[in-house]
């Protein structure tokens, strides 16, 4: 089955004051994913957030992909506007276009974006493994980035169709 690695919301917005919790690492492991992915000819796919009057507003330099993991020519980028990649774009058509079964899924806000599009895909048929320490979140008036991650990995080990596993163990090609 053909995989794909899907990079979600980590723009610039991320490192605004506060930054997203251990974001430098978070964007190397994420490089990481991205070179893994490009090696074995696997496709990478974008998800970039759009939210008018925002930092994620569309055309700010907030709302760009960080130059060491920036969309190289033939990359799928999708623009949203919701938590739901999958909602109102052509995420699934390009996916199941490509012969996409399995996603790699690493990115920004763990308890938002990451976890709508987790469920999503699992919940869809795909094959998705999370890249357990390739995806952040900033703490939050209730509780702290740490717990939040740590909340949603427990989650997820319980939902069938979805693998968990450190960025360094990720696969890429036909499995």
């Amino acid at each position: 089955m053909r995989t794909a690695l899907i990079v979600i919301d980590f723009q610039n917005a991320v490192f605004i004051e506060p930054p997203a919790y251990q974001a430098v690492l978070v964007l190397e492991r994420i490089r990481g994913l991205i070179a893994a992915a490009r090696a074995s000819g696997a496709p990478v796919v974008y998800i970039q957030h759009e939210e008018p009057g925002s930092d994620w507003e569309a055309g700010r330099e907030s709302w760009q992909f960080p130059p060491e993991i920036a969309p190289q020519a033939g990359d799928f980028i999708s623009a949203k506007a919701r938590s739901n990649a999958f909602f109102g774009t052509g995420l699934h058509d390009h996916l199941h276009g490509q012969g996409i079964g399995r996603v790699v899924v690493c990115g920004y806000a763990t308890e938002f974006c990451i976890d709508t599009n987790v469920r999503h895909a699992a919940g869809a048929g795909l094959e998705t493994v999370v890249a357990t320490d390739a995806h952040t979140t900033r703490d939050r008036a209730h509780l702290a980035a740490p717990a939040i991650i740590e909340h949603h990995h427990a989650t997820w080990r319980g939902f069938g169709g979805i693998r968990l596993c450190d960025s360094g163990a990720v696969r890429f090609g036909r499995e």
